[in-house]
């Protein structure tokens, strides 16, 4: 039977399940990629686990995203992460190397190979021929010491592309324009795979572009051929040796099919505040904007800077306009500054940031209140830039780039400005110098942990409980965001690894009671949250389950999950739960009373069964899809747990 690129990967790596859409599946992971948003706390879970050393073939923690040092949290976690990289035998990119996804392409990225990251931007690896996907840190944890990750068989969805994409137009338009036409859930329980024609008008790094906000189509992974340009890539970064081929078989099909002509692809723009909230600029074009932020991982590539660069060349951006220059990698920015086009940024008017995450997770370059920011980031989800009642528009670098020079939104193909025609060096620089490699084993096991005064154990988790009588503290609507329930940026990240103060954010986006109201339920046997569609959409950190549960949550009842949130759910004991009938919905309110017996008796003995609402007389149908192995999980009160349980018998 002819396969496609991703039925070809699950393949070479399955080693539990069945290859049918929607059947849980166990792969093989071969590289680890973590973030010190979120690697701190799988660092510590490596320890709980009492890990020897890495079992992947290659695993990589960045320090990218929390590099802003106002204080001792952030370098004390840096050291931290160092410590725990030499005593595991891990990559370890230093402050400064630049942001996870496109270093790791650079640096470690093969064909052929998985990648999980805790990252849900890891998708963006895609471009090289990888299965790479997102998922929470405890899985990540569970990948590096060497046991499979459990997914739920995609569904493949192939994009035949077409055509070229016309002057004006760049990668981000493309994948904007699949937002538009799908939004935040089209890729939901599927892999996205790119072939076609139109594929060799794509640089690798184009493919960069669009593989990363696959992620906001809510997509599993997105998967590119690996094929001559990304032969070439690797020669470029002294990797060929690691380049494989890899296509579709002929003959091979797809479980959904679709065709996009990427010469009538214009200039999209996401407006606030969702990815999927797209339109072309021409709709907004005269909106005034405060700030214009080039960068991100993604648009992380040379000709993204080097054309914002050529276009405000001897030019000056507009009173009272912040243009922000966000580089993505320290071996590309020396590129940049060779090629004099941070010059040409930076005489402009532009504002120079360091190599990493920054503003994109709201680290600084946050935008004033009630002030437009556009930006060339994959999300503008409510509150992610630092500013809670942010406005913010992602776009490519050519809107972004005309833009800052008009002061408001603009069309750039209304420009009186030759397009400018810009390539990739012809001989990049390699740098590794802040890429630390794995210490040998016999030299690592000697190594101790840095531990400074921010790092708090994880506390114990108690098993599911077989009776619940608990509140509804909360009821939200669609498309909640991980943001949302847990902040990003600068007055929250640097918590990230002491779970009693970074729980004082939970939900304060949304109802800034809910941490104290939270808190005083943990002792009466906790409460339940209710939401809409797409519940948990956008980031990967596991703290947005692991705060609330801290809290008291014991039940999500919502009309549908976003999937990276919803395994993180499980792992941390919170019974994921969906409306068998969506209008039960509109029954149920903030107060209400959630009753149950028996109830690990349901949650094992089958996918259905129904929950009372106190004083009313209200028989709520409620569905959950956990398999065999997370209902053990979920009964045993989380992953931990049972990891715990597991080795106590073995």
């Amino acid at each position: 039977m002819p396969l496609n690129i991703t039925q070809k990967l699950i393949k070479d790596h399955l080693v539990s399940g069945k290859m049918e859409p929607g059947i849980e599946i166990g792969l093989k992971i071969d590289q680890t990629l973590t973030q010190d948003a979120t690697g701190t706390l799988v660092m510590l879970e490596l320890e709980a686990m009492e890990l020897e050393r890495a079992k992947t073939e290659a695993s990589a923690q960045y320090v990218d995203h929390n590099l802003i040092q106002v204080d001792s949290k952030n370098p004390d976690d840096h050291l931290f992460l160092h410590s725990a990289t030499r005593r595991f035998g891990l990559y370890h990119s230093r402050p400064g190397n630049g942001v996870s996804h496109p270093v790791h392409m650079q640096r470690l990225a093969k064909p052929g190979k998985t990648l999980l990251g805790s990252d849900s931007h890891t998708c963006a690896n895609g471009c090289m021929g990888m299965l790479a996907m997102g998922a929470g840190g405890i899985d990540v944890a569970l990948a590096i010491a060497g046991e499979p990750f459990y997914v739920k068989m995609p569904e493949v969805w192939g994009i035949k592309l077409t055509g070229e994409l016309p002057d004006w137009v760049s990668a981000k338009d493309m994948i904007l324009e699949l937002l538009r036409k799908h939004d935040v859930k089209g890729g939901v329980g599927r892999v996205i795979e790119y072939y076609g024609p139109g594929l060799k008008h794509l640089s690798a790094m184009d493919r960069h572009v669009i593989a990363n906000m696959g992620a906001e189509l809510g997509a599993t992974g997105t998967v590119f051929p690996s094929d001559k340009e990304i032969k070439r890539f690797l020669k470029e970064q002294g990797r060929e040796d690691d380049w494989i081929e890899l296509v579709a078989d002929k003959g091979a099909t797809y479980d959904i099919d679709e065709e996009l002509n990427l010469s009538e692809v214009e200039p999209m723009i996401a407006k606030p505040s969702s990815p999927g909230n797209v339109v072309p600029v021409a709709e907004v074009a005269g909106t005034p904007i405060y700030q214009s932020y080039i960068g991100s991982s993604a648009n992380p590539g040379f000709r993204d800077f080097a054309v914002a660069a050529e276009i405000v060349k001897d030019r000056h951006i507009a009173d009272g306009v912040s243009f922000d220059i966000n580089p993505t990698s320290r071996q590309m920015l020396t590129d940049l500054v060779k090629e004099s086009h941070i010059a040409s940024m930076l005489q402009a008017g532009g504002r120079m940031h360091q190599a990493g995450c920054n503003g994109c997770i709201g680290m600084g370059q946050a935008p004033a209140s009630g002030r437009n920011s556009l930006r060339t980031t994959p999300r503008n989800f409510p509150g992610r830039s630092g500013t809670k009642e942010d406005s913010v528009y992602l776009c490519g670098p050519e809107t972004a780039a005309v833009s800052a020079l008009t002061g408001v939104i603009t069309d750039p193909r209304t420009m009186d400005i030759d397009y400018p025609k810009v390539k990739d060096p012809k001989n990049p620089t390699v740098d590794e110098n802040l890429l630390d490699k794995p210490l040998p084993y016999e030299e690592a096991k000697n190594v101790t942990l840095h531990k400074g005064p921010n790092i708090a154990s994880i506390p114990k988790m108690d098993e599911m409980p077989d009776q619940i009588e608990i509140p509804v503290l909360l009821k939200m609507s669609d498309n909640i965001s991980t943001d949302e329930i847990l902040a990003g940026g600068a007055r929250v990240l640097p918590f990230r690894s002491n779970l009693p103060e970074i729980s004082k954010f939970t939900f304060e986006i949304i109802d800034d009671t809910y941490y104290k109201r939270g808190k005083e339920t943990v002792e009466k046997g906790g409460h339940a949250i209710i939401g809409g569609f797409n519940y948990g959409q956008g980031s990967s950190r596991e703290h947005a389950a692991l705060a609330p549960r801290y809290l008291g949550l014991r039940v999500a009842l919502v009309k549908d999950f976003a999937r990276i949130h919803w395994q993180n759910l499980v792992n941390f004991g919170v019974l994921p739960l969906t409306f068998v009938n969506e209008e039960d919905y509109d029954l149920l309110m903030q107060g209400d009373i959630l009753e149950a017996t028996d109830l690990r008796a349901k949650v094992s003995g089958g996918n259905e069964f129904t929950i009372s609402v106190k004083g009313k007389n209200h028989q709520i149908k409620v569905r959950h899809t956990l398999s065999e192995r997370q209902t053990e999980i979920m009964l045993k009160g989380g992953i931990i747990n049972w990891v715990k349980d597991r080795k106590i018998k073995s």
